[in-house]
């Protein structure tokens, strides 16, 4: 049986790369991207491919449509088709908004919102044309219930979550589902601007009582991306009772 072939973008750290490495361990051919980390990009292409799979590593940014448009292009010669795409690239910031600038409001639009957009519109097609496909977008709690000096975060990953439900109903016919998970606080390099004592405040607020694991967050994409299933259109939590 051929491979199948999963798209991962922003992987060379975090959650990102946790879901490429565990496709790979599936047996996935996997297509990994960043925008600017090659080292690390390469690092982890290395990595993947000691699990004896073919990976494609590819540095550009997915809020630009032709640099979009010549990923795909790579991934049609390497793989032919796309089964899995995982929406991951993403930033944060955190400030007031009457302090943030229009550039750094079109900077988190653009990585976080954009590239969803574009990178659904191109692997969209082939999909549709194979009548089957996974589209898994990794959103957040606060695009459920917004956060203070996240506003922009927020807005885009709500946007997002909307994103997913619209798209859901549109490709359901051609067997196409699409699903979100709206993590909570991950044990990642995101949240390490985090000071001790903040940390310690905020895992008290979970109820589990301990950060998320980015492999948790896999194994749950995993899940998603593997299975034939009714699921389509939801926005699951993963965030240990926080929210």
């Amino acid at each position: 049986m051929a491979r199948k072939t999963v798209l991962v973008t922003g992987a060379s750290r975090g959650i990102g790369k946790a879901i490429a490495v565990k496709f790979a361990k599936k047996g996935y051919n996997v297509a990994i991207n960043c925008i600017r980390n090659k080292d690390r990009l390469m690092q982890t292409k290395k990595e993947l491919e000691s699990y004896q799979i073919s990976c494609l590593a590819s540095i550009g940014d997915m809020g630009d449509m032709a640099q979009c448009e010549e990923l795909f292009d790579q991934i049609r010669k390497h793989f032919g088709t796309l089964d899995v795409l995982v929406n991951n690239a993403g930033i944060s910031y955190v400030g007031l908004l009457q302090d943030m600038s229009s550039e750094a409001w079109d900077k988190i639009i653009r990585t976080n919102l954009t590239t969803v957009f574009n990178c659904c519109k191109l692997a969209i097609p082939g999909m549709v044309d194979q009548k089957q496909g996974k589209i898994i977008n990794i959103s957040s709690v606060w695009g459920n219930v917004g956060a203070s000096c996240e506003v922009a975060y927020s807005a885009s990953k709500g946007g997002i979550n909307a994103f997913t439900k619209a798209l859901a109903k549109e490709l359901a016919p051609s067997n196409v589902q699409v699903n979100a998970v709206a993590c909570g606080a991950i044990d990642t390099e995101m949240n390490q601007f985090l000071m001790e004592e903040e940390l310690i405040s905020l895992v008290e607020e979970i109820p589990t009582g301990r950060l998320g694991k980015a492999e948790e967050v896999a194994d749950l994409v995993y899940h998603l991306g593997y299975k034939n299933s009714y699921l389509t259109g939801q926005i699951i939590g993963l965030d240990g009772g926080w929210i």
